[in-house]
């Protein structure tokens, strides 16, 4: 093992001699034969970066907005559930490391520690609530407004999972959470995916969301959605142009592009191959954020080219926070700000508003590693 942790990569080996192999299993898997897993990340590798020189980078501002939020960086922490099962302060060591950086966290619905702690805990810091359409529509209603009271400024509606993806390795190690722990958003036991229910013998993930969450959910859904609350609604999950321009069509104030970390269908393509289509269907109307694959500064810039506003980082998250707790996940978000920083200044960016896709061109003889 390393003597010093220098960057992701290394966050997530020792994380993974740290975690119970069914826990590393259920944060690092994703779908089936997990084809898009990998592209997510080599994805990043096809595109080539063309710096600009000359441009005096003595002083470089990484400052943006993120739905009329200040963030101190385009760099930002996306919904990862159950994170209690990494480090027992779980969602509370993550709020307290944004606070630190001046970032935003969205939390997952399916969190191992409530909306109201997780804003107790950083009550300065930016907050989204990622939400899922329950069958049971009043279930979705009170996240929601639970959100509000606490001061989170966006919901991000999860729209790729009417049915979990196969994740072999769920079946294989029949996941269920720890016996300690439970979903905290929720006060029954079915709700709260609690170990005391019965879920099967395969990942009982899926037989919860297959229980739970509504595969009916269509854009009217959405409209409901919109209806329901003022605060900024963005579609987690889009991969196509007409599906981001419906997206705007139905009122939301953004689109992710996501492919749920590559949990859901595989063979999707690689978020950063998907992002410039999307960008180009919205015409600017609404902003466009990216998830699934950052794991360097340079992928950042990367997205950042192509059209995103900020990206969202899970995985390397959890490897911070099962490592060292807030502290792990401070400084896995410090080295993903430096490298950024360094990345800007290599290529003559000293803000973000001057990084267009003039820097960015894609390799087409690049293979991906799969």
């Amino acid at each position: 093992m390393f003597s010093r942790l220098v960057c992701v990569s290394d966050y997530e080996q020792h994380a993974k001699s740290i975690l119970q192999k069914s826990i590393y299993d259920y944060y690092k898997s994703g779908a089936n034969d997990q084809e898009t897993l990998a592209d997510n990340i080599a994805a990043f590798s096809r595109w080539k970066l063309y710096p600009r020189m000359l441009r005096n980078v003595a002083e470089i501002d990484l400052s943006t907005s993120v739905l009329g939020q200040r963030v101190s960086m385009p760099i930002c922490v996306g919904a990862t559930a159950m994170q209690c099962m990494a480090h027992v302060d779980g969602e509370l060591a993550t709020v307290r490391a944004c606070t630190s950086l001046g970032t935003g966290m969205m939390l997952s619905s399916w969190a191992t520690s409530s909306i109201e702690e997780v804003a107790e805990a950083g009550p300065q810091a930016l907050r989204w609530l990622q939400l899922y359409i329950y069958k049971d529509r009043e279930v979705t209603k009170q996240l929601v407004r639970r959100a509000e009271r606490m001061g989170y400024k966006g919901i991000f509606v999860t729209v790729d999972t009417p049915y979990l993806g196969n994740r072999f390795d769920d079946v294989r190690n029949r996941f269920k959470l720890p016996p300690q722990l439970r979903m905290k958003n929720f006060e029954t036991n079915d709700l709260a995916f609690s170990p005391k229910e019965n879920f099967g013998d395969n990942s009982g993930l899926a037989a919860y969301v297959a229980k739970a969450i509504d595969p009916s959910i269509s854009w009217e859904d959405i409209k409901w959605l919109r209806r329901l609350t003022s605060l900024p609604i963005v579609a987690k999950g889009i991969l196509r142009g007409d599906d981001a321009k419906e997206a705007v069509k139905h009122g939301l104030d953004g689109i992710l592009v996501s492919n749920h970390g590559a949990r859901q269908l595989d063979g999707v393509p690689a978020t950063i191959d998907a992002l410039p289509e999307i960008v180009e269907a919205v015409e600017g109307k609404v902003e466009v954020f990216l998830d699934g694959g950052v794991r360097k500064g340079t992928d950042v810039l990367k997205a950042l080219a192509l059209g995103a506003k900020a990206v969202f980082v899970g995985r390397p998250i959890i490897w911070g926070l099962a490592c060292q707790g807030e502290k792990g996940v401070q400084d896995v978000l410090e080295i993903l700000k430096e490298e950024f920083r360094l990345a800007m200044a290599l290529s003559g960016c000293q803000n973000v508003k001057v990084i267009d896709k003039t820097l960015v061109r894609k390799n087409p003889l690049a293979v991906s590693k799969i």
